[in-house]
């Protein structure tokens, strides 16, 4: 994993440009894990911006899951649904030609974290999950298992299509 003093960083771009912030933001977000009442705290939100910016992923995206895996991983106690949504946006962008080509200096850190999402749901799985919560688990667990169609769905699942479905309004 790319340590986060690592100046390879302003090498990797992002959304706007080089990628020198972002482990100030991994930092702040390994700082302040809990669950955000709005997806515009920071940090959750500059990096959604940068690293996922309108279904679009770059190289620093890609080299900042493995960050975001472990602070997860590592994290006693509830836990900001973007750890599960995040990297499940990133993989279905990238396995779906949002994003360039995954360098072989980051890739195995980088599969490696999308396959411990697993764990990551399962070393949460007593929290209180609302709906969002738990389609964002869902969406990691169905990327972890290389099922990118079935997260892709649920990436774009909101109330409004469940009480579709659910109605039998598609008939």
């Amino acid at each position: 994993m790319l340590s986060l003093d690592d100046p390879r960083w302003k090498e990797l771009l992002h959304a706007y440009g080089n990628a020198e912030d972002v482990p100030e933001l991994l930092s702040v977000l390994g700082s302040s894990p809990g669950p955000k009442v709005d997806v515009n705290v920071e940090p959750w939100h500059s990096l959604w911006s940068c690293l996922c910016h309108q279904g679009d992923v770059y190289t620093a995206s890609y080299a900042a899951v493995p960050h975001i895996v472990k602070i997860a991983n590592e994290t006693q106690g509830p836990i900001d649904r973007s750890f599960f949504l995040l990297p499940a946006a990133i993989e279905v962008a990238r396995r779906t030609g949002q994003g360039p080509e995954l360098c072989d200096l980051y890739a195995e850190d980088y599969h490696d974290a999308i396959k411990q999402l697993v764990d990551t749901v399962s070393i949460h799985r007593n929290e209180a999950w609302d709906q969002a919560m738990l389609l964002s688990v869902a969406a990691a667990q169905a990327v972890a298992k290389g099922h990118v169609d079935v997260a892709e769905a649920l990436l774009n699942l909101d109330a409004n299509w469940i009480e579709k479905i659910n109605s039998g309004e598609f008939d």
